[in-house]
């Protein structure tokens, strides 16, 4: 199965909801990232790290097919 295939192909439940998890953290990550300087530099970091953790996950969450049974 190539890749192609397994993004068109049908996402088991809880990798639905995973993914949805990780779109959430990507737009939290958006958030912080692109506040204006009022906040410390550390949060707009975190801000960061969300949006790769969020994107990497969504990514991981959208592959995964269900097997044949």
């Amino acid at each position: 199965m190539g890749i192609k295939e397994r993004f068109m192909s049908k996402t088991p439940p809880f990798f639905r909801k995973l993914r949805a998890i990780g779109l959430s953290l990507v737009a939290a990550g958006g958030v912080l990232a692109t506040t204006p300087e009022a906040l410390p530099e550390i949060v707009i970091r975190i801000g960061g790290y969300l949006i790769v953790a969020g994107s990497v996950m969504t990514a991981v969450s959208q592959a995964v097919v269900k097997g044949e049974e």
